[in-house]
């Protein structure tokens, strides 16, 4: 990557004040670091009406706008803020300036703030090395005690404990978990990742990037893992992040529906339709009109379900069931399966026609083997998350020692499914200990 040349920084300069308004806390706060580098004053906004407020309060030298705002039109709002604040610097996240935009003397300074911000927004894709089952996870040479209380462990036999601290047998005391530490006790930034992401690893961090990047647009994405890796929180995200976050996210999982019954689940049917259709119904694609159509499992949909639902892909109009008339629907489309669906294009199990308009935009999120540095943290979460009504349990060295020595086959769902058992087995004890840790029954 060519480095940028620094732009020269007059320290005689009177304070400059730049507004960053953007709905991601992530980028504001990137750009927030690098313009501090460069002696600005920043003020945060997390979308065009607080922005607004912001300027009317305190007239700012330059205002940074991200490529879209959730509660205003962009366009709109850059045009109708320029004639309100004509002597502002106004610069979109693109770098893109109005052709009437004042340049004043640190607009340079600007564009190489965005510029530095979009080389630090990148995790590798391929940055984690390739696992190819959590027994293969290396032995960090050591582990650095926390205030006194987890010391060095000894090479552990198997699974993720190599990567979690351990205690001496007999202490008594029970584990710490350091949220937003890696297990090597590396400080990490946790603005990196979005909040429904639990994890600082390269792998974690890159399914952000490509959340980040790709939901403002229309772009229909494919996200592919294993079961249980969370891809349904990354079609959250993206809805969440996108224009259309008030509109409907409607999910709907295409595997846990009988075939004979999925296309009127999808499309509606008319009163009559079929044995049992004692009135009409809208299906869930109209549902979401306006808003989002989650499929998961969209590698179990029927191949003549396919066919229908590719003609709607491609013209935006669907028929329903028992009805002559086709109804216009605007729906960004989002997908998931736990299987790769390129290699089942090649056998004929999907319709590759119907791929390559699916599968514009690819997200992978990583089995727990693949970013096993961040199971600390998931305990962490599980357990905050499932203590919200009682007391948050704490895990003694035991309980750690066995969570950390299992393989995970169902990645994160399942840890949180052996939580929560974990947490009923405790009963009114406040602490987890190996007992209460049973794998046996655990839902994939």
């Amino acid at each position: 990557m060519q480095l940028v040349p620094v732009p020269p920084v007059n320290p005689r300069m009177r304070p400059r004040t730049a507004l960053v308004a953007s709905a991601d806390r992530s980028f504001r706060q990137r750009l927030a670091h690098v313009l501090a580098g460069l002696r600005w004053q920043v003020r945060e906004a997390e979308g065009g009406a607080q922005a607004w407020t912001e300027a009317e309060a305190a007239l700012p030298d330059a205002v940074i706008v991200d490529s879209w705002l959730p509660d205003l039109d962009l366009g709109e709002f850059l045009g109708e803020f320029k004639e309100r604040f004509p002597e502002v610097d106004l610069v979109t996240a693109a770098g893109n300036v109005a052709a009437e935009s004042p340049r004043g003397p640190y607009r340079q300074e600007l564009l190489y703030a965005l510029r530095r911000c979009q080389e630090t927004d990148t995790a590798a894709w391929n940055a984690a090395p390739a696992i190819a089952s959590a027994h293969e996870i290396a032995q960090p040479e050591s582990l650095k005690p926390t205030n006194g209380s987890i010391a060095p462990s000894s090479p552990a036999p198997c699974g993720f404990a190599p990567l979690l601290p351990s205690l001496p047998a007999g202490t008594g005391k029970t584990v710490s978990i350091q949220s937003g530490r890696t297990a090597q006790g590396v400080e990490s930034n946790p603005s990196d990742r979005l909040p429904e992401l639990v994890g600082n690893a390269a792998s974690m961090l890159e399914v952000s990037r490509r959340v980040r990047l790709v939901a403002p647009r229309m772009t229909p994405v494919l996200i592919e893992g294993p079961t249980g890796s969370g891809k349904e929180l990354v079609a959250e995200a993206l809805h969440r992040l996108s224009t259309r976050s008030r509109k409907p996210f409607v999910a709907i999982n295409c595997a846990a529906i009988p075939e004979a019954l999925l296309e009127a689940e999808l499309f509606g049917h008319t009163r009559g339709a079929f044995t049992g259709a004692v009135q009409g119904r809208t299906g869930r694609i109209e549902a979401a009109d306006g808003g989002t159509l989650f499929l998961d499992e969209i590698g179990e949909m029927p191949l003549g379900l396919q066919a229908k639902l590719l003609r709607f892909v491609e013209c935006g109009e669907l028929q329903r069931v028992g009805d002559n008339e086709t109804v216009k629907v605007d729906v960004r489309i989002l997908d998931a399966t736990h299987r790769p669906l390129a290699p089942q294009t090649q056998n004929g199990g999907f319709r590759s026609d119907l791929y390559y308009r699916l599968a514009v935009f690819l997200i992978r999120t990583p089995s727990l083997a693949e970013h096993a540095q961040d199971l600390l943290p998931l305990i962490e979460h599980f357990l905050e998350k499932l203590g919200r009504d009682t007391p948050v349990k704490r895990l003694d060295e035991s309980a750690l020692a066995k969570l950390g020595a299992h393989d995970w086959p169902g990645n994160v769902r399942e840890l949180e499914h052996v939580l929560e058992r974990g947490i009923i087995l405790a009963g009114d004890n406040p602490l987890l200990t190996a007992r209460e840790i049973d794998f046996g029954l655990a839902v994939n």
